[in-house]
């Protein structure tokens, strides 16, 4: 009985360790949903108010002409379908800051058709 309680106890952490990784979401693009997973696990829509900011982003994009990762679309009312965005200085729903190096997102403006690649 004694040699069993150990492998018990190796069995129940062994599982609980398996059920964290199974809820956790996967780094990067998900095209279905139109979200971003940055690396912490947080979640970002990829539509709605964005601010441009100096440091503390929660996405880094680089803007690029070819190979984009999604094609974005700037509106000016009703961000609410994927790939558009609206700039503003307050209340934003993800602060991004633009790199030339080491983007998390490559991003491409557009006028008509955006989505993600």
């Amino acid at each position: 009985m004694k040699k069993l309680l150990p492998l018990f106890l190796m069995l129940i952490i062994g599982f609980g360790a398996y059920a964290q990784d199974k809820d956790k979401k996967p780094i990067g693009i998900d095209k279905k949903e139109c979200t971003y997973t940055n690396k912490d696990g947080k979640t970002f829509n990829l539509f709605g108010t964005v601010k441009i900011v100096e440091s503390f982003p929660d996405v880094k994009i680089q803007i690029v002409e070819s190979f984009p990762d999604i094609e974005v679309k700037l509106v000016e009312s009703f961000p609410d379908d994927c790939c558009k965005f609206k700039l503003v200085e307050s209340f934003p729903d993800v602060k991004v800051q633009i790199v030339n190096s080491f983007p998390d997102i490559k991003v491409k403006i557009v006028n008509s058709f955006p989505g993600i690649k």
